[in-house]
């Protein structure tokens, strides 16, 4: 039988950094999952840092030793494993639960329900889709379900009017797998192209919350990094408009909700890759914003 050729890519855009989602398969392990996962996190730091050096040899190695360890797709399935209810990963759980009082608003008059525009989504049984609460838009870089949209976010066309327009944006483990940090600050810029004005949302939604950002992020991105910290997050998600509402902390990820504020100068304020925090162990996550010219 004839070797497959393997394909050595190097990920230049969003297309390329994030894994694509595969088909349901067989249940692994609560342990198994959560090892796998970590290690493929570390490994797709360290092949980001290899191509911002150029070394071609160093991601080829990282890339051998992502396929030793069951390659993108043993990735996804643990991925989908960890959204599973009884293992307690379903991101969008924490979203529903600060929107519980949102849920219990009386109907928009005209019958509107809020959209939801789901980035990276994994799953059309997640706890927003069976919340009732919204309508949905699922996108992935490369889905394999009915469902969910086979679409780069950052190549999706700009909405036309107020109709293509979302009440709310889910970036769940989605930004840091953004090849570069330019590429994550323009994708928290772009964000604000899909989203509703403030008055055009329907009475469903509490002021506190729409039109808004729910974010989700490998802890250490912000607990660990020698360029990012609650703070410094903070002030660049404010220079771009966006407030944040709540966020819950836990020991393997952060979850934030961010209301988009009218009131705020958009990229008015640089920030680039600075480092706030020195000490051997830190990684080298950041988010690089331009001052806007325009």
């Amino acid at each position: 039988m004839a070797v497959k050729k393997k394909n050595k890519r190097q990920p230049l855009s969003l297309a390329s950094g994030r894994p694509p989602t595969v088909q349901r398969s067989k249940s692994i392990s609560r342990k198994a999952t959560k090892s796998l996962i970590n290690k493929h996190h570390l490994l797709e730091k360290r092949r980001q840092q290899a191509i911002a050096k150029g070394d071609e040899a160093e991601v080829s190695a990282v890339a051998a030793e992502i396929e030793s360890l069951g390659g993108i797709e043993k990735y996804q399935q643990a991925s989908l494993q960890g959204q599973r209810e009884d293992r307690g990963g379903d991101s969008s759980r924490v979203l529903m639960g600060w929107l519980d009082p949102a849920t219990s608003l009386p109907k928009d008059p005209d019958g509107r329900r809020l959209r939801l525009l789901e980035v990276g989504a994994l799953s059309v049984d997640n706890a927003c889709s069976r919340s009732g609460l919204f309508d949905i838009e699922r996108i992935d870089l490369n889905s394999q379900s009915k469902g969910i949209l086979q679409q780069d976010f950052m190549e999706r066309p700009l909405p036309r009017d107020a109709t293509e327009k979302f009440d709310l944006i889910s970036l769940s483990l989605v930004l840091n797998f953004v090849p570069d940090p330019k590429g994550r600050g323009e994708m928290l810029l772009r964000t604000l192209k899909f989203l509703h004005e403030a008055d055009n949302c329907p009475s469903t939604s509490s002021e506190l919350y729409f039109p808004g950002l729910f974010l989700v992020l490998p802890a250490p991105c912000v607990s660990n990094s020698r360029y990012l910290d609650e703070e410094r997050l903070v002030a660049i998600m404010a220079s771009i408009g966006y407030v944040k509402v709540v966020s819950k902390a836990t020991q393997r990820l952060v979850y934030y909700l961010w209301k988009r504020s009218f009131n705020q100068p958009h990229g008015s304020q640089s920030f680039p890759k600075e480092e706030i925090r020195g000490g051997p162990s830190r990684n080298n996550f950041a988010i690089v914003l331009k001052q806007s010219t325009g």
